[in-house]
């Protein structure tokens, strides 16, 4: 029976698209000269509402990629998606990045710039009118995107909470 929960695991993360948002090449001065290594930012989701964030860092661009993935699996989060948009307004803020995401209709896509782009696009956001305002540093807009999305409720919750039915909530 383990055996086969594990299957079911790896079955769920094999399912899990990435997306690498900034790749950095810094250098650290050394008295044999400047030593080279990479920071990426990468973003992994299922396009069904699981979104997560991760930043690795090494000497090879493609370990500190790995690394990234590594840490996004280990902080995904459940956004709530409805018919293909989310559910109300929403703003998010991490450090000096502010973002401000809104509902749009049907077949108006993904308008958003950059990071907030690809944060929306991996948790499966089809229809999504975004603005980033504040830091353009793809650490501060990412993490504020995923603010944004964390603080999302559901239109079950938001009924639950005001004591009413769904039907009553979307009458007005």
């Amino acid at each position: 029976m383990a055996n086969r929960k594990d299957n079911r695991v790896k079955a769920s993360e094999s399912e899990l698209k990435e997306k690498l948002v900034n790749l950095n090449r810094v250098a650290k001065v050394t008295k044999g000269g400047r030593t080279f290594s990479f920071a990426a930012i990468v973003v992994v989701g299922d396009g069904k509402g699981r979104v997560g964030h991760g930043l690795g860092k090494a000497r090879d661009v493609s370990e500190s990629i790995a690394k990234a993935v590594d840490d996004a699996k280990k902080n995904l989060i459940q956004v709530p998606i409805y018919n293909g948009t989310i559910p109300h307004e929403q703003k998010g803020k991490y450090g000096a990045g502010k973002v401000f995401i809104k509902p749009a209709a049907d077949g108006t896509g993904v308008i958003a710039g950059g990071a907030m782009r690809a944060v929306l696009e991996i948790a499966g956001v089809q229809n999504v009118l975004a603005k980033s305002m504040g830091s353009s540093n793809p650490h501060n807009v990412v993490k504020a995107t995923i603010d944004a999305l964390k603080s999302l409720r559901s239109p079950i919750q938001i009924a639950r909470s005001r004591g009413i039915t769904l039907e009553k909530l979307f009458e007005g």
